[in-house]
């Protein structure tokens, strides 16, 4: 095989590569034209570069690009295949119209803005890209805790104003961490917690030993257990079982002095509740990429409380994203075109979940 048909990404490796080489060193499959559909939410650099990516190795198929949902109406009746970033909801107008469609690769993980579509077609195959976020969304979370543990918005603030004023700020090290999913991410982070000296506990459905973690815990202790953290972080999918997990009752067990990090889905929070919290010092702050209504309104109070640091739903995102997520659909493009799909990588149920559990 050429070296330009490895790659470092582990799914490349999952099934045979039956591919053509060209001169230009790039690789196709010669496999029959399908109408395949990539609605990106900007036309931005990041996405662009999937376009490139998709029009570079996917040549022979028949591929149209949409940067708005709006824009997919156009072209939702020929899709049989629609590559989507799953954060970015769906109309139900559009599944309506979409008579020919087979298969919605998302491009995130969450995909609880498709699952849930009315009028989407009940053989049609969802898969998504879980399994690539281990790596970016930990060490987002782990940029979060140290914005608040080093109270970050103080300093820029002070710089802002010239302002030579030292604080004493807190250590990561000896805290403990708890942290709600123990999937791809969790074991990510608890791992990296670890090797900064953090004692770490998993708090998870299905409670077993899993490497990253000094002890894992049942959903059911979460109150209990909520007392004993320094720092608590979400990175469990959305599901009936845990949307707004963290209420009322989570937040008034912690302490006073503890961090809230939601790297997870904006609905495991009930937002309400939080700002609450954060605005009577019940908890010291909170580090947010993630909302139960994107983008965040801007009268939420979220926006003016000094304890948060937000990041506006891009813990995901790197710089080798696109590449990481398109080779994804590639292995599952294979599988289709082969008709192996229940080879796919990644396929959601839809009827057990909005995703498939831990990022």
């Amino acid at each position: 095989m050429s070296p330009a048909a490895t790659c470092k990404f582990r799914y490349r490796f999952l099934v045979p590569l039956q591919e053509q080489e060209l001169d230009n060193g790039f690789f196709v499959m010669d496999e029959r034209r399908l109408n395949i559909l990539a609605i990106f939410p900007t036309d931005e650099p990041f996405w662009r570069a999937g376009e490139k990516r998709l029009r570079r190795n996917l040549s022979q198929h028949n591929l149209q690009f949409a940067y708005s949902v709006p824009q997919a109406a156009a072209s939702a009746g020929e899709a049989e295949v629609v590559l989507c970033i799953s954060m970015v909801p769906l109309p139900d107008q559009y599944a309506r119209q979409a008579s020919r469609l087979k298969w919605i690769q998302a491009l995130g993980v969450g995909v609880d803005g498709i699952v849930g579509l009315p009028s989407l077609g009940p053989d049609v195959i969802i898969t998504n890209a879980r399994g690539i976020h281990g790596a970016p969304v930990s060490e987002a979370a782990l940029g979060l805790m140290f914005s608040l543990a080093r109270d970050v918005r103080r300093s820029i603030r002070h710089q802002a104003e010239r302002r030579w004023a030292p604080f004493i700020p807190t250590l990561l090290e000896g805290k403990t961490i708890g942290i709600l999913g123990t999937g791809v991410i969790g074991q990510a982070l608890g791992r990296k917690c670890q090797a900064l000296g953090m004692t770490v506990l998993g708090i998870t459905a299905t409670p077993r030993h899993l490497a990253g973690f000094d002890s894992l815990h049942p959903r059911e202790d979460l109150i209990p257990l909520a007392g004993q953290l320094d720092y608590f972080v979400l990175v469990t999918p959305l599901t009936p079982a845990t949307q707004a997990i963290v209420n009322t009752d989570v937040l008034r067990a912690m302490k006073p002095t503890a961090f809230l990090i939601n790297v997870g889905r904006g609905a495991l929070v009930d937002e309400a509740a939080l700002a609450a919290a954060l605005q009577e010092g019940s908890i010291a702050g909170a580090g947010l990429d993630c909302f139960a209504r994107e983008p965040l309104p801007p009268d939420s109070p979220l926006w003016s409380l000094e304890n948060v640091v937000l990041t506006p739903h891009m813990a995901g995102r790197h710089d080798g994203y696109m590449d990481d997520a398109l080779e994804i659909f590639e292995v599952n493009l294979r599988h289709y075109l082969s008709g192996e799909t229940a080879d796919m990588v990644n396929l959601v149920s839809r009827e057990s979940s909005t995703g498939p559990g831990g990022r």
